[in-house]
């Protein structure tokens, strides 16, 4: 233990601070004045090249491990009462931290996945806490993983390809629900969130096909076994004679009590294919899929509001959920840590260019047609809708740009695809002095110019900007964008979603606040299965509202009772 000590002339208090981090134990006695601040206590202690993550956050670095770790006032989340009081951080609030209020395990070896135990560093914490219930079921899940997994004996025996089931075959205790990859990136998050959250309704092991373009992303989220489906799955190339759940309906199977089923069904739940699949949230169609064993996922949609539509979920749904607008806060940050890789990105693009910021604004500019609206227009919108909400300061064109300026500072991030949103704003800021005096920086980390859906360099890039996003404190983004909204779900987050421009007009209003953090679910059904009629589900279900950005796609929303 070392004791440290600061003299003065005169002094009221001697205050004595203990507090027990990772990995060091370390006791600090700390003897101020009155007019002494706390923030005072931080000087002196870096992240990396030197630069401190912010004013109530403290990291040091390890020189045999290169592992940040929380120095002994804490992580960066705690808020401290001025200096007369004692402050004492407990191993137990540290590990709630870090623990995200009980939604990871401590299981994992820190070393294979330095992102799911570092993040809360970097992240506010957040005021929307997991229901005992969510935890409790998130702890089963893993139970069941571990049990039915791959290479147990029970993946082993339901694999066997050609194997078929009877309806009552109790046999298959261990089910599973295949995910494969469709669209972009940000599509393929959220339709990966939305399957965990079906695999947990329904008792099924989720496993991942991810290509080679993927493999780089995630740390494995579960702890000791894996998400990876095995490469000697019987269908991995060829799935074109697996049966689909759209035939077997149209072949009328759901009624047939003593047919035998097949082990393997595709359930195609993409935006291209709304036939029958409309019926997916009927409680009909969940009687069936229950008696599969092997469900292959297609979907590019955030499907997680049909599932609110299906009775016999609604309790165990409300239980583990009872803020609706919560379902992809929690459960994207419990299955998605950035690789070792892509976090090594993330930290030092942060401390970097984003940690000495007294905020931190996101901009998320995702442009489909570019030949619709110009460039200018987007960036005059962005301008309009952040000067409009005060999320950035507007300019002083009576002072010169080499005016004195104040100390606090914003920073802006931009992620886009083209390179002249981040260098005109830049360049806007550069030139002109701001009536508030502040400094404002535009980082922009990269412009890929087109999508690339299947390269493994362009989607690290990308979740490691959409992480970034869901590090910043407000955020602006593009209407029907998957990227952000994977970004302002994990950061718990209500963007300004801009509207949609056409030409060299700017929408009147530039920008509208979303209702919920949750994704859009884009194309929802609009099938009663109970009246056998077409109806708007808004009219049903107080918890969910037509999206700002589409207007027949559906969100989820907490409703204050």
């Amino acid at each position: 233990m070392n004791k440290v000590g600061w003299s003065f002339k005169s002094f009221k208090t001697l205050l004595v601070v203990a507090s027990i981090t990772f990995p060091i134990l370390l006791t600090l006695t700390l003897v101020h004045q009155n007019n002494n601040s706390v923030s005072d206590l931080f000087q002196g202690f870096h992240v990396l090249s030197g630069r401190t993550l912010n004013t109530n956050a403290t990291a040091i670095l390890s020189k045999d491990h290169d592992i940040i770790r929380e120095s002994t006032l804490g992580p960066k989340n705690h808020s401290f009462e001025d200096g007369k009081n004692a402050l004492s951080l407990s191993t137990t609030t540290i590990a709630n931290d870090k623990l995200l209020d009980g939604l990871l395990v401590s299981s994992f070896d820190e070393a294979s996945c330095f992102s799911r135990y570092q993040s809360y560093l970097y992240r506010k914490a957040s005021s929307h806490k997991p229901s005992k219930y969510l935890i409790f079921k998130l702890r089963n899940y893993e139970h069941l993983h571990q049990s039915c997994g791959p290479s147990t004996k029970s993946y082993n025996k339901v694999m066997r390809k050609g194997t078929k089931f009877s309806k009552n075959d109790a046999s298959t205790k261990c089910k599973y629900l295949v995910w494969t990859a469709s669209n972009g990136l940000g599509n393929r998050i959220v339709t990966l969130v939305a399957a965990f959250l079906y695999a947990i309704l329904t008792d099924r092991v989720l496993l991942v096909k991810f290509g080679t373009d993927m493999h780089g992303l995630f740390c494995e989220p579960f702890p000791g076994t894996s998400w990876l489906l095995p490469r000697n799955f019987p269908y991995w190339k060829d799935q074109k004679h697996i049966e689909t759940y759209e035939s077997m309906l149209k072949n009328n199977k759901v009624n047939t009590s003593h047919e035998l089923l097949p082990a393997f069904i595709i359930l195609n739940l993409q935006h291209t294919h709304d036939g029958h699949n409309n019926f997916f949230h009927c409680d009909q169609s969940q009687d069936l899929l229950q008696r599969i064993p092997v469900l292959i996922l297609w979907s590019d949609q955030y499907f997680v509001p049909s599932l609110f539509m299906i009775p016999s979920f609604r309790q165990d749904l409300s239980k583990m959920f009872p803020e609706k607008d919560t379902v992809f806060h929690h459960l994207g940050r419990y299955l998605l840590h950035p690789s070792n890789e892509a976090w090594e990105i993330i930290r030092k693009f942060y401390e970097a260019h984003l940690a000495k910021a007294n905020e931190r604004i996101g901009l998320q500019v995702r442009v489909f047609n570019t030949h619709r609206a110009p460039h200018q227009t987007i960036i005059n919108e962005i301008i309009a809708c952040t000067l409009q909400h005060k999320l950035l300061p507007d300019f002083d064109m009576q002072k010169s740009a080499t005016s004195p300026l104040k100390k606090p500072s914003k920073a802006v991030l931009v992620a886009s695809l083209f390179s002249e949103y981040g260098q005109k704003l830049r360049t806007m800021y550069q030139a002109n002095t701001t009536v508030t005096r502040e400094v404002i920086r535009v980082y922009q980390p990269s412009h890929e110019e087109r999508q690339k859906s299947n390269n493994d360099m362009h989607n690290i890039k990308a979740w490691t900007e959409i992480y970034l996003l869901s590090l910043c404190d407000a955020l602006v983004t593009s209407p029907k964008s998957t990227f952000g909204y994977v970004a302002h779900s994990l950061g718990g987050l209500k963007p300004w979603i801009l509207q949609r421009a056409y030409g060299e007009t700017i929408p009147d209003p530039p920008c509208r606040r979303a209702k919920s953090m949750e994704p859009c679910f884009h194309y929802p059904p609009k099938y009663d299965c109970r009246a056998n009629s077409t109806v708007d589900f808004t009219s049903i279900f107080h918890h969910m509202k037509h999206c700002e950005d589409v207007s027949s796609g559906l969100r989820l929303v907490n409703v204050k009772h």
